[in-house]
């Protein structure tokens, strides 16, 4: 494929430059595209990205249907076979701010005042359409031969909150028709995987722009599914030692000011509340509050390590372009804890903290993870706590740590916590980019912050180092990546309904009730399907919506021989009497078999 630079030269595109060459040119041909059907558009940045390219475009009050992403993409193909040549050329500033001014470009007038003085300033041009672009690009239109319009959204010019909001239109481009099938057929499985769509199958939770964006509310499905999530870790917790408290959902602004908070992480809370006085805020995370109760009495070497825990409801003002169901919302609930230790304690705590970590994700079956030691940027003086001595301790501690324990990871550099570096526990799920699920932080920071201490062996006061860590993340962010992995076909102990029995008729629904009723006394989450529906539509909503385990299948010939059908969500049909099945059930619940 032959591609042109900005100074004209046109040469072989090298291999591993194709995919971005072309997602970037397909950018410029879909805001050509767009250029036509609205000639009044604006457009900001049109960039490539790792997935594909996007143009962020001010439509004025245009807002943009399905149907419409359609017709630009229409548009697309009808450019992509005028052939139209793709021509670079250079103008220095002055002209550069003319040409654009002219056309009415006037985000690109102001991205020329960003540019350094010397810097050279080239255009591409296609048709009617001019773009200030450095290259390189594909030397016809014709070139481009697979794409896809795939969304729209919002995005504010400059990434800044205080500009105007953008449609940003995105789009996808390959080298040969066959990627462009593959993509598609992967797009098919994330929206079958997706834990948006599973979830208002199932009735697993809702959300409604009245009671806010990134504000889900758990249904009684999902809330027994979020429920068994949180008797699961809490159970696991009790057994090693932690002590469970509840506090508050808000704090004043001076806890958070005390803590580094306020000065550090602002932007991401909800404004500030005025009450009789003071000043409160939603609470985003429940460090201070648990800083508070360890201070709420004197401590004694002999009591460390102490390790609070709480299932704790937080909020964060995420950008309405980030929030995605339960995955990542404004309203979320932290299976969170603070664990104060000596500095001999740090090596062991972490430790058992690492392995209550992977003994969880055991149990659920993740195999899929990547460990990072999330480190500050030594040159980034505005996001972190400016201690260098204290972060080359917690640094260094934290490394040897991991490496006395054997664990394989990789370090990244400005992903550490604004008091402390960390270790993230990052998994891919079957669909979209990799996240974070677990986390433990080293932190040195807050204790000082809020002069903690305790009285050591020689009598002398000490100041605690804490150990941040949440197993789980977010109880409703791990619930959607279980979702999406299961495909809403949970294992038997984490299922909302775990048996559906099915009366095949009126006849027997005698039988049928004495089966619900055995069931219902052994504490298995059972429903009777009493409808006069055909056996056929029960099985089919059972296995397809409501993802059920177990189907009992209730006829006459099982009255008869007091047996019940056993039906599989694979659809495998054995027979076997009730108190055999009941057995079965009550063991994979006991043991949550996944």
């Amino acid at each position: 494929m032959k591609i042109i630079y900005k100074d004209g030269t046109v040469a072989e595109c090298p291999a591993e430059e194709v995919t971005h060459v072309l997602r970037h040119s397909a950018a410029h041909i879909m805001a050509q595209a767009i250029q036509r059907l609205y000639p009044n558009a604006i457009f900001g940045y049109g960039p490539a990205t790792d997935k594909g390219f996007y143009y962020d475009v001010d439509l004025g009050d245009t807002k943009l249907t399905d149907e419409d992403l359609v017709t630009i993409e229409n548009e697309m193909k009808k450019i992509v076979k005028e052939k139209l040549p793709i021509r670079p050329f250079i103008l220095n500033r002055d002209e550069a701010i003319k040409l654009m001014h002219d056309r009415g470009a006037k985000y690109k007038e102001e991205h020329i005042g960003d540019l350094p003085e010397d810097a050279i300033i080239s255009f591409y041009q296609q048709g009617d359409y001019i773009d200030m672009c450095v290259g390189p690009h594909i030397t016809y239109t014709s070139a481009l031969k697979a794409f896809k319009i795939t969304q729209q959204g919002g995005a504010y010019w400059k990434n800044d909150s205080s500009r105007k909001m953008l449609t940003r239109i995105n789009g996808v481009a390959f080298a040969t028709k066959e990627e462009l099938e593959e993509y598609e057929r992967q797009q098919e499985e994330a929206k079958a995987r997706d834990h948006r769509r599973i979830g208002q199958q199932m009735q697993l939770f809702m959300s409604d722009d009245l009671v806010g964006k990134g504000m889900p509310m758990f249904l009684p499905n999902g809330y027994t599914v979020w429920r068994e999530l949180e008797n699961y870790i809490r159970n696991k917790e009790l057994k090693l030692g932690y002590q469970h408290v509840m506090t508050p959902c808000v704090g004043t602004v001076d806890l958070y000011k005390t803590s580094g908070h306020w000065a550090h992480y602002q932007k991401n809370m909800f404004p500030p509340m005025e009450v009789e006085g003071e000043t409160f805020v939603l609470r985003p995370m429940n460090c201070p509050h648990h800083m508070m109760i360890y201070a709420n009495r004197p401590h004694s070497y002999k009591e460390l390590p102490i390790r609070i825990a709480e299932i704790a409801h937080d909020f964060r003002f995420e950008t309405s372009g980030t929030l995605k169901g339960i995955e990542r919302g404004r309203h979320f609930c932290q299976n969170d804890s603070h664990i104060f230790v000596t500095p001999e304690q740090i090596e062991s705590e972490f430790k058992g903290v690492v392995d209550l970590i992977f003994e969880t994700y055991k149990d659920f079956g993740i195999t899929d993870y990547r460990c990072v030691l999330s480190l500050r940027d030594p040159n980034d003086k505005v996001k972190y706590h400016p201690d260098d001595q204290m972060w080359d301790m917690a640094e260094a501690s934290l490394r040897k740590v991991l490496d006395d324990i054997g664990i394989e990871y990789t370090e990244e550099i400005g992903e550490a916590a604004f008091y402390g570096p960390k270790l993230d526990v990052n998994v891919k799920p079957a669909i979209g980019n990799e996240y974070t699920l677990s986390t433990c932080q080293l932190d040195f920071c807050l204790p000082a912050k809020f002069d903690l201490k305790y009285i050591d062996a020689d009598n002398s006061e000490k100041t605690p180092v804490v150990l941040h860590r949440a197993i789980l993340g977010s109880i409703d962010r791990f619930m959607a990546y279980i979702i999406e992995e299961t495909k809403g076909k949970f294992p038997t102990w984490l299922a909302p309904m775990q048996v559906k029995v099915l009366p095949v008729s009126e006849k027997t629904m005698e039988y049928a009730t004495r089966c619900y009723n055995a069931l219902l006394d052994e504490d298995v989450r059972v429903v009777l399907d009493d409808r006069s529906e055909k056996i056929g539509y029960k099985i089919r909503e059972a296995q397809q919506e409501d993802r059920v385990p177990y189907m009992l299948i209730i006829g006459a010939k099982e009255e008869e021989e007091g047996t019940v059908s056993v039906r599989n969500r694979v659809g495998e049909t054995t027979t076997m009497k009730l108190d055999e099945f009941i057995t079965k059930v009550r063991t994979e619940i006991r043991t949550r078999a996944f």
